[in-house]
């Protein structure tokens, strides 16, 4: 992988939760070529081993941790692990996150002339608050346990939001809701934490093909869907983003030296997507 950005994170020590998907590996990656060693943090654990593996088989440090962000013991476990492995964490990047079905309608607009349907009226508040639970309350689980190791020292934590924040989309009110709340977080953690010395910022990828996203955006013999035909329509640069586009967005964030006075900011990465009008 060639890096956008050439900055040294030599023995800082990198939490990353939801490491085993498409985007996370990819940060995983990119910092441990930036010399950190990092804890590949997942629910997955042997997709957090893959990561690991492929980590250490170029040169690098890198251990695999299963975790489950909303159980308070399974965060203090994989929180003891990286202590007695690596050492207290510098950087923590809140990566897990996700939709599910029961948070999603069938409808992009109501009609009640359309029968057997899951429209807004039928969505599951169990299923809504799983949702949020797993985009908000396990970036701020992780963080109460993995920001204590800052204190005193220093420190960045960054947020994984997305462009659903700026412009919700249809079908999915639970996920966009979510992610602007991380991104309403993020600067709230910003300001609580800005005299401590430790910085939080996010990103807020637009639209990239990962394993969770897939099926909605291509059939089975990898043919566009119509949901992909409007979404590379109302984005300007009418394609989807590779994983390594997000990360020159990503270092610079991270490092100390050229964003020393950036805290609080969630950057739109989505190729246009947010500041488009469809006019």
């Amino acid at each position: 992988m060639k890096l956008p950005l050439n900055i040294n994170l030599k023995d800082k020590v990198a939490v990353i939760t939801g490491a085993g998907g498409v985007l996370c590996s990819a940060f995983a990656k990119a910092l441990a070529q930036c010399g950190a060693k990092v804890a590949v943090l997942d629910l997955n654990i042997d997709a957090a081993q893959k990561v690991a593996d492929e980590i250490t088989a170029e040169g690098q440090c890198a251990i695999a941790v299963k975790v489950n962000c909303l159980e308070a013991e399974s965060l203090q476990a994989s929180h003891e692990e990286v202590l007695a492995k690596l050492g207290p964490c510098d950087i923590l990047i809140n990566g897990a996150g996700g939709n599910n079905p029961r948070g999603t309608t069938d409808d992009e607009q109501f009609d009640a002339k359309i029968e057997g349907i899951k429209t807004f009226f039928d969505l599951d508040p169990a299923g809504v608050r799983f949702v949020f639970d797993l985009n908000v309350i396990a970036a701020l689980m992780t963080t109460q346990v993995f920001a204590k190791d800052m204190i005193g020292r220093g420190g960045n934590i960054m947020n994984v939001s997305s462009m659903n924040a700026f412009r919700p989309l249809t079908k999915i009110p639970a996920y966009s809701g979510a992610k602007s709340a991380v991104s309403n977080f993020t600067q709230w953690l910003a300001t609580y934490l800005a005299k401590s010395g430790i910085r939080v910022n996010a990103i807020a990828p637009g639209f990239f093909v990962t394993n969770q996203n897939r099926g909605l955006l291509f059939t089975q013999d990898g043919q566009p869907t119509a949901r992909t035909g409007k979404i590379l329509a109302a984005t300007p640069m009418g394609r989807f983003g590779e994983a390594d586009e997000l990360l020159g967005a990503l270092l610079f964030l991270l490092s100390d030296e050229a964003a020393s006075f950036i805290t609080g900011v969630v950057l739109p990465i989505d190729g246009g997507f947010s500041a488009y009008s469809g006019v």
